[in-house]
């Protein structure tokens, strides 16, 4: 936990670290809010807010897991694709040739 002092007021702010806040949130878990708050020495809506703040990175983070599985099965399925697509072109190329010859006996 660091102090940091604000620009032109004469309060001191305090600066928690991430494992403070976490330690924190397991309190006000076992606690409840309320408790946990008036034990640290902490407003209520800061412990609320730090809640809300992990709740959205884990949210974030669960999002990112998702989209690299994503990459991941595309990144697979990319070359397959390709293959059909020059399947494809190849029997394009040979049924327009067929047409053509076709047309012209």
């Amino acid at each position: 936990m660091t102090t940091t002092k604000a620009s032109g007021k004469k309060a001191t702010y305090i600066r928690h670290n991430q494992e403070y806040k976490g330690e924190a949130l397991k309190l006000a878990a076992d606690l409840g809010i309320a408790k946990a708050a008036k034990q640290l020495g902490l407003h209520e809506s800061q412990l609320y807010a730090w809640r809300k703040d992990s709740e959205h990175a884990k949210t974030v983070s669960d999002r990112e897991a998702t989209l690299a599985a994503e990459n991941v099965r595309l990144k697979r399925q990319l070359p397959q694709q390709a293959e059909e697509l020059s399947i494809l072109k190849n029997a394009a190329t040979y049924f327009a040739q067929q047409l053509k010859r076709g047309t012209n006996t």
